[in-house]
């Protein structure tokens, strides 16, 4: 009844319907608002249509423009007579309170106390209010409140049309209060779901919801009744009701010395809290009052939308969320509080990836684990549901490593692996592994032995090990031939019907995908196996030596692609007309040329031949379901006019990378004479270990790679899928297809086949095409909300509880510079540049010099890199993604700063310090 009602009178009516404990009212609906702004019950704007036009086209920057179009909306509200029918039917509701109740006033808007947003304080509460003609003035102020200034902005950066918007008001009983304030059923710093925390303070609930006031708070066991924590406010103020209306705040002496609940209270309010939990399925934003008499009343709730959802197993044809809702999160958490404790870690931050991955994406990726699990002989009972350990939260890939936790062998292996991919991931794990929940229950290799050793056996990697150790050349060749190979023997040939396209991209997420890259694997393994044995050799803790030999690496497909791109530059420099149109003209309209084969000769033809090469990448490339440069080229050319910025010569990227390799090189004969002297055979080997740790380090790239030639094929084949069911009526655009799932959409397809045939054999309409666009336009919606979400935790319990939340995971020691920021150090130099912050690469602009900061890098990213002085990232380690490529290239780097994207600005100097692992604002 949100359109009816407004949010918060919903919700109070959810409350009342499970017969929990809300004080009398009633309320007035948004038709009576519409009615008294001059519009009519079914929504005509009336005088506020001129308004809702001029915010539609106002900046949402524009502060002062949208205050003074607030300003206008309130005057007409305000000058506006309230209808006499409103008037007397609000009158006679109010009489039947009784005689002159106070009340409260409260404002209910249609965008307000949602699943997606909460909207708290926007509009306006009026306590203690007295008398039928004091009510009917509370209500328009209320009316008026929908257009304060801090609504409107609120309501403009969330892309709410205003004329979407309206007002109901719910006027209540008052409770006396002699304690009141705020329950949260979950806790919200740590994300643990079934710990209520509850701030409370004397009088009114108005000091604790303002922040006028230093509340106590309770963190609560609400199963037990138990209180956990206890920490007392100075209370210096209370909220009372004046007699005949009003409030006023007075002064309180001594207010800390004493709880203003008792335990008892403090549990049964949480027990309260859990009751409503369970009724509206998702934890809770409660206010709430105790009254003279020890009564606990609700006096409103909403979810709480801070909260990241729990980590669930997926189920057939699962797909994604409803919008706004948390996945399931208040159930999972009680299905753990039976199942035991369950630790789960993000493998899209893991792969460089904060953003949502759409459900196509997430059910190809489902089909991909499957076939891993079960090339290590893992029981998948339904690949489209993924492996056992497979789970997803916030359209994010999690992996329950609550077996690793239990492992002796699994404590040791996983968090080296992640120092090295993402390492403040590694350092929470590690505090996790002390939690007594996780005690170790294994303690032998063998189990891991019996999934590892027969896939290895099964791709024949002791053979290429071997090959890479004796014959490192003739492995390079075959390393460097498969993705060719392979591109080839996918392809499907024209002409086949959508059922069989549907039909080819499940064959190769399911069989063929993963199955090239255990016979790359190795050599990159290898070669930083190799980098490691060099370093024992050499007396260990080298690793500022190390790591210049990993500079200016060969064999890296992402470094040969982004110098590919820098020398199509160089020729779109040397002619006059590709340059003018790449720096004079935007690149989606270049972009829109280029697919009609419109731009200047060279610029059409450069461009084209890296497509051929490298159309298949993208930004968040293991999603399926985003467009490839090939579909849209608007990011390379908006990365080609950054580095016509960029002067040729010693500084130019090809030169910085060839003087890279250069050093590395020298190194390397530096090492070697350096083992040399210690022993002609430790010489020889430590020559051996570093040549093969040059000549196959750079293949980590490799295996994505081949990943990522697989997803373009199964991208072109369901985005034929898409075209045949729009044809068809069952979505609206081609595209819509990566926003439902591999059986989702052939039923689509199968029902629209069903349908032609039955209007073939009779000439009557069939049943007509599966209509999934609402559908469609759900998970659109649900995408779009966690685009914006900004956190996304490494590891999470559970429970709901955010390790990294309980102590934060620093990599470095305490800074000794006030404002230093803490990492992993990746790639060594120090530079002192201005900041760029930059969330999402595409059309992004960074000036040369300029040091990258961003949430994490994949290759997508990387052709930035040859433009930037320097990078700092959120995520990531010393060999993860950025940090090699930033090696590679020379430019200093640190990786798993927390919060960089935030604590930084754009254009603020910094300092970077790549070996130290700091970053030092100016």
């Amino acid at each position: 009844m949100v359109p009816l009602v407004g949010g918060k009178a919903a919700n109070l009516g959810e409350l009342l319907s499970a017969g929990l404990p809300v004080p009398d009212g009633f309320c007035l609906t948004t038709a009576a608002y519409r009615l008294a702004t001059g519009g009519d019950a079914n929504g005509a704007a009336g005088p506020l249509a001129g308004i809702h036009q001029a915010l539609q086209t106002t900046a949402d920057g524009d502060l002062p423009a949208m205050a003074a179009l607030a300003g206008q909306a309130r005057d007409i509200i305000r000058s506006a007579p309230v209808p006499p029918g409103i008037a007397e039917a609000l009158q006679a509701a109010y009489a039947a309170l009784g005689n002159d109740v106070p009340v409260a006033v409260r404002s209910s808007a249609t965008a307000e106390d949602l699943p997606s947003a909460s909207f708290a304080g926007q509009q306006d509460t009026y306590l203690n209010v007295v008398g039928a003609a004091a009510v009917v003035e509370a209500v328009r102020s209320c009316w008026a409140s929908l257009w304060t200034d801090r609504a409107v902005s609120y309501r403009a950066t969330r892309g709410i049309d205003p004329a979407s918007v309206a007002l109901a008001v719910v006027v209540q009983r008052m409770v006396d209060a002699t304690a009141a304030g705020v329950l949260f059923t979950a806790n919200a710093l740590t994300g643990r779901r079934q710990q209520a925390v509850i701030d409370a303070s004397p009088g009114l609930g108005e000091a604790v919801v303002s922040g006028a006031v230093n509340p106590d708070r309770f963190v609560v066991d609400p199963v037990a009744g138990r209180v956990l924590e206890r920490h007392l406010g100075d209370k210096r103020i209370a909220v009372r009701p004046i007699s005949g209306g009003g409030t006023r705040t007075v002064a309180v002496s001594n207010g800390g010395a004493a709880a203003c609940l008792t335990d008892q209270q403090a549990g049964d309010l949480a027990a309260l809290g859990l009751r409503v939990e369970q009724h509206c399925g998702a934890p809770q934003d409660i206010e709430w009052a105790i009254d003279g008499g020890g009564q606990l009343w609700l006096t409103q709730s909403r979810p709480i939308t801070t909260l990241f959802p729990v980590p669930q197993r997926t189920g057939r044809g699962a797909g994604t969320p409803a919008p706004g809702t948390t996945g399931g999160a208040g159930s999972a958490a009680k299905r753990a509080v039976g199942e035991g404790a369950r630790v789960y870690l993000c493998f899209s931050l893991a792969q460089g990836l904060v953003r949502p991955i759409t459900p196509m994406g997430l059910a190809a990726f489902r089909l991909i684990a499957s076939s891993v699990a079960r090339a290590a002989q893992i029981d998948v009972p339904e690949p489209r549901n993924g492996p056992p350990p497979y789970a997803e939260a916030a359209q994010r890939i999690y992996f329950d490593m609550t077996a690793v936790a239990r492992s002796t062998t699994g404590r040791r292996i996983v968090p080296r692996v992640f120092d090295v991919m993402e390492a403040r991931s590694a350092t929470v794990l590690r505090k996790v592994f002390e939690d007594p929940r996780f005690s170790v229950t294994r303690r032998t290799p063998l189990a891991l032995l019996r999934h590892v050793l027969p896939a290895a056996a099964h791709a024949r990697m002791p053979e290429t090990l071997l090959r890479a150790v004796f014959r490192p050349n003739v492995a390079l060749r075959r390393a460097n031939r498969l993705p060719r190979e392979f591109g080839d023997s996918i392809q499907l040939p024209a002409g086949a019907t959508p059922l069989r396209r549907l039909d080819h991209a499940e064959h190769v997420l399911s069989t063929r995908i993963f199955s090239v890259v255990p016979s790359i694997l190795p050599l990159p393994a290898l070669g930083f196996a190799a980098l490691a044995l060099a370093g024992k050799l050499l007396g260990g803790g080298r690793w500022d030596d190390l790591e210049v030999v990993l500079r200016g690496l060969p064999n890296n497909v992402t470094t040969e692609m982004d110098l590919e791109l820098w020398r199509l530059a160089r020729v779109i420099r040397n002619d006059g007309g590709s340059r003018a149109a790449v720096t004079g003209r935007k690149p989606a309209a270049l972009a829109e040329d280029y697919k009609g084969g419109q731009l200047p000769a060279e610029l059409q033809a450069g461009l084209a031949r890296f497509m051929g090469q490298y159309g298949h990448r993208a930004i968040a490339e293991i999603d399926v379901g985003m467009p490839r440069w090939s579909d849209d080229p608007t990011h390379i050319l908006g990365v080609l006019a950054n580095y016509l910025r960029l002067d040729a010569g010693a500084t130019a990227p090809d030169a910085k990378f060839s003087n890279a390799g250069e050093e590395a090189e020298a190194q390397v004969l530096r090492l070697v004479a350096e083992a040399r002297a210690r022993g002609r055979l430790r010489g020889a080997v430590v020559r051996a270990a570093l040549r093969r740790a040059r000549l196959f380090a750079g293949l980590r790239e490799l295996p994505k790679f081949q990943l990522v030639v697989g997803l373009a094929e199964v991208r072109k084949q369901l985005a034929m899928v898409g075209e045949a069911l729009a044809a068809a009526g069952a979505v609206d655009a081609p595209d819509d297809v990566f926003f439902l799932n591999l059986d989702e959409a052939r039923a689509g397809l199968l029902k629209g086949k069903a349908a032609g045939a039955a209007e073939g054999a009779d000439g009557e309409p069939g049943a007509g095409p599966a209509d999934m666009r609402g559908l469609v336009a759900g998970r659109r919606e649900a995408y779009a909300l966690e685009l914006k979400r900004r956190h996304v935790p490494r590891v999470l319990l559970s429970d709901g509880t955010e390790p990294e939340a309980l102590q934060p995971a620093g990599t470095s020691k305490e800074p000794a510079v006030p404002g230093t920021l803490t990492g992993s150090p990746a790639s060594a130099g120090t530079v002192t540049a201005a900041a760029r912050v930059i969330l999402d690469p595409v059309g992004a602009h960074l000036e040369p010099g300029e040091i990258l900061v961003a949430p994490s890098t994949d290759p997508g990213w990387t052709p930035l890199f040859l433009t930037a002085g320097g990078l700092v990232m959120e995520m990531g380690g010393p060999n993860s993604h950025g940090a090699v490529v930033a090696r590679e290239y020379g430019i200093p780097a640190v990786v798993g700063v927390p919060d960089a994207t935030l604590l930084l600005t754009s254009g603020q100097q910094i300092t970077v310090d790549g070996g130290a692992g700091t970053v030092v604002p100016s």
